[in-house]
């Protein structure tokens, strides 16, 4: 895996493994590893689509000349996210394991298909457009390290 988006591919692992623990935490109702597993992925994930909404995109765009495609499709799958990012929120603050559960569910499903998505359509348009940009790549890298 090389390229521009090798960062953002490895990042999505990344923000599975945390999701994983804090479903994991909400499910046997360790509520206080939950919340600390749920925020490590909840900053994971906004500062994953920070870097594609702020860095990746705005490149792609540039060289492209793609605005309408398909990263207008992963901007509002982003604001669907964010919503149920929101709905977790609540029900983290209110201890409902049913109403986290749910809400983690949905967003599941969303973020499997939204990263099939970017990794084997989006990501390889990317790579392909951009090239190998050093300074791109750092911006990146910087932004998920944020």
């Amino acid at each position: 895996m090389s390229g521009i988006t090798s960062a953002l591919q490895q990042h999505h692992k990344l923000c599975d493994d945390d999701f994983v623990a804090a479903e994991d935490s909400a499910r046997s109702g360790d509520w206080a590893g939950c919340a600390s597993a749920y925020g490590k992925f909840r900053d994971e994930l906004l500062a994953h689509f920070g870097v594609e909404e702020e860095v990746l995109f705005p490149a792609f765009e540039s060289r492209t000349g793609m605005a309408g495609g398909p990263t207008q499709v992963m901007r509002g799958e982003h604001v669907q996210m964010r919503d149920l990012l929101r709905q977790m929120d609540a029900a983290l603050d209110q201890k409902n394991a049913d109403a986290f559960g749910g809400a983690a569910e949905t967003l599941l499903i969303m973020m499997q298909q939204h990263n099939m998505k970017e990794e084997n359509i989006l990501y390889p348009m990317c790579d392909q457009a951009l090239g190998q940009d050093g300074d791109l790549q750092s911006r990146i890298a910087a932004g998920l390290a944020a």
